[in-house]
């Protein structure tokens, strides 16, 4: 019993690490993705709203392929290593290729940095959270408590990566190369036991099969949890995109509001931190779909708050929030996933059901909102966004299924049928 727990909290911490390294690396230079495309690249809205619709059909597309490929191998960690691979080549990546094509030839600067952002993060992150929610399961942990190592990780990062930025995005770029290979150090030391691995409740022993896909996208819950992914998540993640633009106008100048976005993004990634402690506890408690319906009325009345704003302080303000929606629906987002849908397509689920659908909003949303935040200010298409979310999560309360609560005692569902290659029945 006790080299059982040994090597659990072995495993947590390593897969902890990976997870923290992960986002730290990101952070370092893609959380100021939008800033240096607008002060450094020169785009201006329009084309940046551009650049984010290119990178959604590009993560649209790798999304679906990388689910699929980890329903396919399991618990390896093959994919893993692709995506640490290419995270360590952002340097060379962003200085020598992506900034000098957008600047000489536009067009193909957006479609080489859309295929390197879905390989490496777009596509990459989801693979990350969903090999670490398996993993979390196979050893009886709680995902939120190994995702909020990711938080940490984006959290500390931020707390210095504006003031790298204002020296030179050189050094945001070269730091996350470098702990890239640090990454790669500890998913080769990442091992799971075979205890875990035998007769699990986790991985399938049917692997994934591509008629396993058409009746995923037969099924009416399918459907239901993408609408609330539109009229939600879609606001929630467009309006973040640019946000970073919109928050820097509260100040006298860009540098300050560069250096004060950064400080704010460590508080938003150290509420995320703490809050993926407790939410797993009050989603168990409540139930995944009360989660989410939370989650769309916090989306809401954000947007709604930042709009009507014009004060430095109440902008700051209300900017953390969002590291309390981002744990909030992540953990509901899988719990809900675990519960109404088989395990033989439960990264393809994630990555397609999910993942994909936000980049769908990508495409769809961010053209036009880079053009009203031209045409009628910021504050305004907030308001407008903040409504549609609100309106979306009234719906959602009708058309999501209902989930397993701790606090009513609403059983959890009997787990999908597997048999004869079939997936659970359509409600």
């Amino acid at each position: 019993m006790k080299a059982i727990k040994t090597a659990s909290k072995t495993a947590y911490y390593k897969m902890s690490s990976f997870i923290f390294l992960y986002f730290f690396t990101w952070s370092s230079s893609f959380g100021l993705y939008a800033l240096w495309l607008g002060q450094k690249a020169g785009l201006d809205s329009v084309s940046i709203g551009t650049v984010f619709a290119i990178n959604g059909v590009f993560a649209v597309i790798m999304k679906p392929v990388y689910g699929y490929i980890m329903d396919k191998i399991g618990m390896s960690k093959s994919l893993l290593y692709f995506v640490v691979l290419v995270s360590a080549l952002m340097a060379p990546f962003f200085i020598y290729v992506y900034q000098p094509l957008l600047e000489s030839h536009l067009m193909f600067g957006i479609i080489a940095g859309a295929l390197y952002l879905s390989l490496g993060w777009y596509a990459g992150v989801a693979a990350s959270e969903s090999y670490a929610d398996r993993f979390s399961r196979l050893y009886h942990m709680e995902f939120g408590q190994v995702r909020m190592w990711g938080s940490l990780g984006w959290a500390l990062a931020a707390s210095f990566s504006g003031v790298l930025f204002n020296l030179s995005p050189a050094w945001n770029f070269g730091l996350s190369s470098a702990t890239s290979l640090v990454m790669l150090a500890v998913l080769l030391s990442l091992k799971i036991g075979d205890e875990e691995l035998k007769n699990n409740d986790v991985i399938s022993a049917q692997k994934i099969v591509f008629g396993d896909v058409i009746l995923l996208l037969k099924n009416r819950k399918f459907w239901m949890f993408s609408m609330y992914v539109a009229g939600v998540a879609w606001m929630m993640f467009v309006a973040e995109q640019q946000f970073s633009r919109y928050f820097v106008t509260f100040f006298d100048t860009k540098e300050q509001g560069n250096a004060w976005y950064g400080y704010l993004s460590t508080l938003q990634s150290g509420m995320e931190f703490l809050m993926m402690m407790v939410i797993p506890f009050l989603v168990n408690y409540f139930g995944a779909k009360k989660g989410l319906l939370f989650v769309g009325a916090l989306v809401g009345l954000r947007l709604i708050a930042s709009g009507l704003t014009s004060d430095p302080l109440l902008i700051s303000i209300i900017k953390p929030f969002y590291g309390l929606e981002i744990a909030l629906l992540l953990v509901s987002v899988f719990k809900y996933i675990a519960e109404h849908f088989s395990k033989r397509v439960n990264a393809t689920m994630y990555l397609l059901g999910y993942q994909a659908m936000i980049y769908v909003g990508s495409i769809v949303v961010a053209p036009p909102a880079g053009y009203f935040y031209d045409r009628i200010g910021f504050e305004h298409t907030y308001l407008v966004m903040g409504g549609i979310a609100l309106c979306f999560t009234l719906i959602s309360a009708f058309t999501l299924s209902a989930c397993h609560s701790l606090r009513s005692g609403t059983p959890a569902p009997a787990e999908p049928a597997e048999n004869n290659g079939e997936l659970a029945p359509l409600k």
